[in-house]
């Protein structure tokens, strides 16, 4: 939390404004939950009100229960407009709460009135002290859901409960264990020998990474990739690589998340030196209405873990991706695609 929201959380204190909701001083029945991070909280009878704290968590609730979202962190542009669905796309901007670039005091987030706020992502220390700290300042019941890729059947499930709406998220968990059952018996199939060494490109210029372990790149390790940007940074973590280094790595895949990179990176000085270049395996991700590697690293990267399992194993999966990607726009972002727009999500074929 920034210096100017402690303050602000200081002054609303000493105004007597944060003071905690009805329901939580005897107005209304509540009930007791237990959080990612083994946190006991509490909780009204019933939550209509859901302020979302980070991008992943904006994701969550959009497909978990879009009705009870305040609003979002930041607008969707016109572009991601179009997958998804009213009255949710057009919810009035909010700011964030946690991660890089908090925007959120402390007022504002009283003054949105929300029975809860959601979290999805680390449960580490630093987000725990984050949410007992604005929990406790404000009032406002504060939940970390735990965002790996591993636990998100479980986190569906747990969100979905605390937001009453189990019965969805009891399908779109069965979803989520589907889809890694579906990878596992593919990588079965599939001699350690032969799955690539694989580089995840972020930014323009393709230098942004994340390293072995990061939950920004856990999708490629996910699908028995080896993530050739270990230790860089710290296991865990972004960072910047050079050229040098992913030339030394020579990975025989990258996948990319920009445009820009994937449009001009031919014609970049020293990348026709890294194989995957030279061998046009530069894959461009799908990004509307979220990426589905990474930017956020939510929900959204179930479809791009199909998309992976299909440009890595091609002779060895019966994805159809046309069809798997109707299914899932359908079934998590309620938007029915056109085969224009098909079209445009999947065009990302390895730049030449």
């Amino acid at each position: 939390m920034s210096r100017a929201t402690r303050r602000s959380a200081l002054a609303l204190l000493g105004a007597g404004l944060l003071a905690r909701p009805a329901w939580a001083q005897g107005g209304a029945q509540g009930r007791t939950i237990v959080d990612s991070a083994n946190r006991r909280i509490s909780l009204p009878a019933r939550v209509s009100r859901v302020f979302v704290a980070g991008p992943p968590a904006s994701v969550l609730m959009y497909v978990l229960a879009p009705d009870l979202m305040v609003g979002w962190i930041r607008l969707p542009t016109p572009a991601e407009k179009e997958f998804l669905t009213a009255p949710a796309r057009d919810l009035p901007e909010t700011g964030r709460l946690t991660g890089r670039g908090d925007t959120v005091s402390l007022e504002r987030l009283v003054a949105a009135k929300p029975d809860l706020v959601v979290d999805f992502g680390s449960v580490t220390e630093t987000y725990v002290s984050l949410a007992n700290r604005v929990q406790e300042q404000t009032g406002i019941p504060y939940v970390l859901i735990d965002g790996t890729f591993a636990a998100t059947p479980a986190s569906l499930k747990l969100a979905a409960d605390i937001v009453g709406r189990s019965a969805r998220g009891a399908e779109l968990a069965s979803y989520a264990e589907k889809t890694f059952v579906m990878v596992d018996e593919v990588l079965a199939r599939v001699p350690t020998a032969k799955r690539p060494k694989v580089y995840l490109a972020r930014g323009p210029e393709g230098l942004e990474t994340g390293g072995r372990g990061s939950i920004n790149s856990e999708i490629i390790e996910r699908v028995g990739a080896v993530n050739v940007a270990e230790g860089l940074g710290g296991r865990g973590n972004t960072a910047n690589a050079s050229l040098e280094q992913i030339i030394a790595w020579q990975p025989n895949a990258i996948v990319t998340l920009d445009g820009a990179f994937f449009a001009g990176v031919k014609s970049k000085p020293g990348w026709s030196q890294v194989r995957a270049v030279a061998e046009n395996k530069v894959y461009l991700a799908p990004s509307l209405p979220w990426g589905w590697i990474d930017a956020p690293p939510s929900i959204n990267r179930l479809i791009g873990l199909r998309w992976l399992l299909k440009t890595f194993y091609p002779t060895e999966t019966a994805i159809d991706l046309r069809t798997d990607t109707r299914l899932f726009y359908a079934l998590f972002y309620g938007a029915k695609l056109e085969d224009s727009q098909l079209d445009r999500l999947l065009g990302g074929a390895a730049a030449r």
